[in-house]
């Protein structure tokens, strides 16, 4: 390592303690989206302490932040982003704690170096990616005008240069029936649970005719009250995925299609509410993402290639990365077995296999970013490759 990097990784091993107490009290505070107040107020406070006075509520959520580093100084600007929002019912088990964790470390690595670097950092807390699309409603805000790139980690069972992802859009489904007693006068009720169910049935049905690359799955939130009142209300929630923007947009009707066939057989009324804000597809920035993991095998990390690996998730910072030049990559917190939204996963985050990818993902963003601001070339080769990643050359 040179002179820079070395004095990084030292500054962020003389804090892991502290930064791994922040890890261990976010894991041990679950919030959910949009709610995750202690999270924000402890990073938010860790910062102060640390010289670097973070803003708070900004980009219209009240549980976002940014703090800047080497704000007056001329350059490129990076953004390295914190996610610290849960799951319901299972705490971190996508180690949301291990990413807030990371990007706090990664900027106050990058303090102790700062004067001998070129152009701003900015650590902005983003919440609501579990659920909402937080990152797209703070996008839409301005959050990321100005950015050259924007870098984050995630953990997983194994170490990768990026996450393999595709689009997400969330929908609401409530229908509405009359209710009657189920056995004395059913003719009298219109039954919502049907018309659920019928639509439910006609999506099973519909996933026999879609691409391998797409998905569709949902649960139902409601379905009734009691077995002898014909159900007047039912209501599920539904996730509809497809690997990039246009084939999501050609999917969504078809999906419509069967909530509304479901309306009609049953002779129920329906509300269809499609989420604000749909997940994009992972842009990966390659030239970035190469850097990333020359610097984690630099730690002793050894990564897969994504394509071993099978099957896709999708995240918010996809939206990012359709804007700026971005990377995900994902690094080993958990065994290789053990999968992401399930509870031995959230064990694991709070665990010293946790911990360790929590500061070797500080390690490693900072020593990225640190590279970007110094090093010419890769600024070009990243900018360029996100021009033609995006058609523009």
């Amino acid at each position: 390592m040179n002179t820079v990097e070395q004095t990084i990784v030292d500054r962020i091993d003389a804090l892991s303690e502290a930064l791994i107490g922040v890890s261990h009290s976010i894991h041990a505070n679950p919030e959910l989206a949009f709610k995750e107040f202690h999270a924000a107020d402890l990073l938010t406070r860790t910062l102060d302490e640390h010289g670097l006075p973070a803003e708070r509520g900004v980009f219209t959520l009240e549980t976002a932040f940014e703090a800047r580093l080497n704000e007056d100084h001329p350059g490129p600007t990076i953004a390295v982003l914190a996610e610290y929002d849960a799951l319901p019912g299972i705490g971190h088990a996508c180690g949301h704690n291990l990413i807030a964790t990371s990007a706090l470390g990664a900027l106050l690595g990058l303090q102790a170096v700062a004067p001998q670097l070129e152009g701003t950092i900015r650590l902005v807390g983003t919440p609501a990616e579990e659920k909402g699309g937080g990152k797209e409603l703070m996008a839409r805000a301005g959050a990321f005008t100005g950015v050259d790139a924007a870098m984050m980690i995630h953990p997983a069972g194994v170490n990768l240069s990026t996450m393999p992802c595709i689009c997400v859009a969330e929908v609401q489904v409530t229908y509405h029936g009359r209710s009657a007693h189920a056995s004395a006068m059913p003719h009298r009720g219109v039954n919502a649970l049907d018309g659920l169910l019928l639509a439910y049935q006609a999506i099973s049905n519909l996933r026999q005719h879609i691409r391998d690359n797409e998905r569709i799955h949902g649960i139902i939130t409601e379905g009734g009250t009691a077995p002898n009142i014909v159900p007047d209300r039912a209501a599920g929630d539904f996730y509809v995925r497809a690997a990039n923007e246009t084939q999501l947009e050609a999917l969504k009707p078809r999906v419509q299609a069967c909530f509304e066939a479901g309306a009609k057989g049953s002779g129920c009324e329906v509300d269809i509410n499609w989420a604000n804000v749909d997940y994009l597809d992972l842009n990966t920035n390659w030239p970035l993402a190469e850097s990333f993991q020359k610097h984690g095998e630099h730690l002793g990390r050894e990564f897969l290639r994504p394509s071993d690996l099978s099957g896709a998730g999708s995240t918010d910072m996809g939206n990012v990365s359709h804007r700026v030049p971005s990377i995900h990559p994902m690094l080993a917190a958990a065994p290789s077995n053990v999968v992401i939204h399930n509870p031995e996963f959230a064990r694991w985050a709070g665990s010293e296999t946790g911990d360790a990818a929590a500061i070797d993902g500080a390690k490693t963003l900072a020593l990225t970013a640190a590279e970007f601001l110094s090093d010419m070339n890769l600024r070009e080769s990243s900018q360029r490759a996100f021009e033609v990643s995006k058609g523009l050359t």
